[in-house]
């Protein structure tokens, strides 16, 4: 399935999208990878709609992502004895351990871990940040906080504290069974939600033991704060700017995304743009102007991929939204003038080290100098292909592997149209493989050039040392 540009579409499902029918859709308009929200559904409809999926793989020829994301920790409140309850600026508000259920005056918040952690001048906020506390005195049982503003609190609300790293997780038991239950379903990305120090990846990477790749959730200021560490750490990155947007002033946001991508694009690293990108689409069959923008401007900044979440999980309109995503990345892809220069001026390229760097930078030149028209990567483990990906080289890449892991797993990179084929034996069969996938995937036609890498001898990871033109011509010697 040939796609014309480069960064790719990531689709929840939920409910509006579970069907044979409509995963269809949203992949033939432009999905490139799928997720599972484990926030939300039950695992037998995630099983089902991995199955979907992967038959879908088949009829196509063609690796699907299917990304699983993990809920996290998330703070809550307990219950009210009216269901919610309104609090006024200036007055004394209490959080404890006690079960009871709350009025005007305190509430249960039944995570005792986090009292010890927390001091006065530390600020709360409910809701999505509609209520926000500062502490005034603490204790191992009882918080007593000041409200600062007028609002209503209500059954089971949210809480963020983003002045403090709490001793918390990153995994909570549900997060563990939902683990197992994604790896068992072969899932090829695995995002990890409320990530605030390099060791919350360090013990997922423990557990998954290399099974799938860890795309950490930077949504918590801590993030930010260690975003070199993790950023080391993990395979890829998403940012999620609906918690961080509550967690830290909203107008800091575009800034540290744009900071973030340049990050990931300088290391190498996939960086996913998550939360409200075509938010008034659930209800509506166009986006605003503005969520245009918001889309568009992700992908000026370099983003290998951005996200739609309640857009195409419930909302009315999940095939809609991917194609009016699709439009928008392909217009902005198409602007020379100004995607190109955003791509010179973001990245400082670090000074080449290894073999796999030199050859993968020659191969970007090569394919300038010589017009061909596809850079054709084969890769054990996907390391070239991503190395390749970084380049952001203005042909199309194709990425081979002889693993349908591999495959699934690339396919989240900007500008890689993955592919999974059997292995070469010799630099013939290599350069044979190579040439018939680009024109059975209509990438090159006969006349056309293509600029081949690999490594010798073939077949093992890490090993990428050679480099080939080569030009497609009809008949079956494609050598």
């Amino acid at each position: 399935m040939k796609r014309n540009r480069k960064a790719k579409i990531l689709a929840t499902l939920g409910p509006k999208s579970s069907s044979l029918d409509v995963i269809e859709k949203l992949f033939l308009e432009g999905s490139d990878i799928f997720r599972l929200n484990f926030s939300h559904s039950s695992i037998e409809d995630h099983r089902k709609n991995c199955e979907i999926i992967r038959s879908l793989e088949k009829k196509y020829n063609h690796p699907i992502c299917i990304l699983a994301d993990l809920q996290g920790p998330k703070l809550r409140v307990g219950d009210f004895i009216n269901q919610k309850a309104l609090l006024k600026k200036g007055q004394k508000f209490i959080f404890d351990l006690n079960n009871k259920p709350g009025d005007s005056s305190r509430v249960n918040l039944p995570h005792k871990e986090i009292y010890p952690s927390l001091s006065s001048n530390t600020i709360i906020l409910i809701d999505d940040g509609k209520i926000k506390m500062q502490i005034l005195e603490q204790s191992d049982d009882k918080l007593i906080a000041e409200v600062l503003n007028d609002g209503q609190i209500s059954n089971n609300k949210g809480i963020n504290i983003p002045d403090a790293i709490l001793p918390i997780s990153s995994l909570t038991p549900k997060d563990e069974s939902d683990l197992n239950k994604a790896l068992e379903m072969g899932v090829d990305w695995i995002a990890q939600s409320f990530v605030q120090t390099v060791d919350d990846v360090k013990n997922l990477k423990k557990i998954i033991d290399s099974k799938t790749s860890i795309m950490a959730k930077i949504e918590k200021p801590s993030a930010v704060k260690n975003i070199e560490e993790i950023l080391d750490e993990a395979d890829g990155i998403m940012i999620a700017r609906g918690d961080l947007g509550v967690e830290l002033p909203p107008e800091n946001v575009p800034s540290i995304q744009k900071k973030i991508i340049n990050r990931c694009r300088i290391k190498g690293k996939p960086v996913v743009v998550a939360t409200q990108m075509l938010e008034s689409m659930i209800n509506n069959a166009t986006p605003t102007r503005a969520e245009a923008s918001d889309v568009a401007n992700a992908i000026y900044d370099g983003s290998d991929a951005v996200m739609l979440s309640a857009e195409s999980a419930i909302g009315n309109f999940p095939v809609e939204t991917v194609t009016i995503m699709n439009k928008i990345i392909e217009s902005v892809e198409n602007d020379n003038e100004n995607y190109n220069l955003s791509f010179e001026k973001q990245i400082d390229s670090p000074i080449k080290v290894n073999t796999t760097d030199a050859i993968t930078s020659a191969a970007f030149t090569i394919s300038q100098n010589s017009g061909s028209k596809a850079i054709i990567t084969f890769s054990v483990s996907g390391k070239t292909t991503s190395r390749m990906s970084k380049e952001r080289a203005p042909v199309q890449i194709i990425g081979i592997s002889p693993h349908i892991e591999t495959a699934r797993k690339i396919q989240i990179m900007w500008g890689v149209h993955s592919c999974h084929a059997k292995d070469a034996h010799d630099t013939k069969e290599m350069v044979s493989i190579a040439c018939t996938v680009a024109k059975e995937k209509n990438i090159a036609k006969p006349g056309d050039s293509v600029v081949i890498t690999a490594g010798v001898p073939f077949g093992n990871a890490g090993s990428t040392n050679l480099l080939r033109i080569a030009k497609i011509i009809a008949d079956k010697d494609l050598s």
